[in-house]
């Protein structure tokens, strides 16, 4: 591989019957009346992986790209912990319509049902429609037997947590929790890369081939987390030009930044690639090692290798929002420290 740079990826859009059509304008592209749904946005999943669309790897999958210098894209601790696999898949949801109650199971479940990762995620609204709501953990203790009836008898919901939301809310959902997007709702999504999903209620309405779309109670019922929680909403800082901590997991980091000025990132320390995912206004991504330019519009996301992770991001048009995901693996002991000390300073 001669060189590294911001990969920016073709569109990934997935019609499903609950989708809206907010994705490809948001994207800057022509309206349809197709009910997309998702915009994958970063993807290494086979059945859906993204195509790089800039600079010497355009038209390559991602997949392939990565297999070329895995350490120097994923990062060596994220290259060795995943077998050469990108952890992450970065979605924007446009829900018009309510998405089916559902669960994720978590690594063990997901190794041990599908030989895959398990699926811990976080949501961060864009936009919503005024009353828009979502549903997050229970707000009733139940029992598993409740829980089977009350799918029988389409009663679920009732012992759901619903919350009602706004631009700039954040939920994570640790696999375990029930949830479900529900209609008016635009929103970023960091999850595991990931398509193991358990559908415990879908409303008896038909997917888009016209036919009932399959549960998986039984399932769902092992995965499920049942433990009521004080508090689902994410509560984290949103102060201008700094980037704001959502959260720090066992799976991903993400911050968000509001732009007014040129800010500098210097994530190389994490040892991972960076997904962003621009939010909101256009901007350009100016890399310190290479010099290479790349201009992100809103709507659309890169992946920057880890071993160049030093750049500038400039907004276009005044103000720039933008979501970073990444895997922290920033070795905090004293040896870890002097050893950046003497990388940064040339020692």
């Amino acid at each position: 591989m001669t060189q590294l740079y911001p990969f920016l990826f073709e569109p990934n859009l997935h019609a499903v019957v609950w989708g809206g059509r907010r994705l490809r304008p948001y994207k800057g592209m022509a309206a349809t009346d197709e009910p997309i749904g998702e915009s994958w946005e970063v993807s290494a999943v086979p059945s859906s992986t993204s195509i790089v669309s800039n600079g010497l790897y355009r038209g390559k999958d991602l997949n392939h790209v990565i297999g070329l210098a895995p350490q120097e894209i994923l990062g060596a601790t994220v290259a060795e912990k995943y077998g050469n696999q990108l952890p992450l898949l970065v979605k924007f949801i446009d829900a018009e319509r309510d998405l089916s109650i559902q669960v994720h199971p978590n690594d063990e479940m997901a190794r041990r049902e599908h030989g895959k990762l398990g699926k811990s995620e976080i949501w961060y609204i864009i936009d919503a429609k005024p009353g828009s709501y979502l549903y997050a953990g229970f707000k009733d203790a139940i029992t598993p037997e409740e829980y089977k009836c009350r799918v029988a008898d389409g009663t679920i919901v009732e012992v759901l947590a619903k919350h009602t939301v706004k631009a700039g809310d954040v939920f994570y959902l640790p696999a375990g929790r029930v949830h479900a997007i529900c209609g008016g709702i635009l929103l970023a999504e960091v999850q595991q890369s990931s398509d193991v999903t358990y559908r415990i209620f879908d409303y008896n309405r038909p997917g888009m081939d016209g036919k009932p779309r399959e549960l998986h109670t039984e399932l769902a019922a092992q995965a499920l987390n049942f433990k009521v929680e004080d508090e689902y909403r994410t509560q984290y800082s949103n102060l201008s030009n700094r980037a704001n901590r959502i959260i720090d997991s066992p799976f991903f980091s993400v911050r968000v930044t509001e732009l007014k000025r040129a800010f500098h990132r210097n994530l190389i320390k994490y040892d991972s690639f960076i997904i962003s995912m621009c939010i909101e206004g256009d901007c350009r991504l100016r890399m310190r090692t290479t010099g290479d330019e790349v201009v992100l519009r809103e709507g659309h996301s890169t992946l920057i290798p880890a071993s160049i992770a030093d750049y500038d991001v400039i907004p276009l048009h005044g103000k720039s929002r933008i979501l970073d995901a990444y895997i922290d693996n920033m070795d905090r002991s004293l040896g870890g420290q002097i050893t950046r000390f003497l990388h940064i300073t040339g020692k």
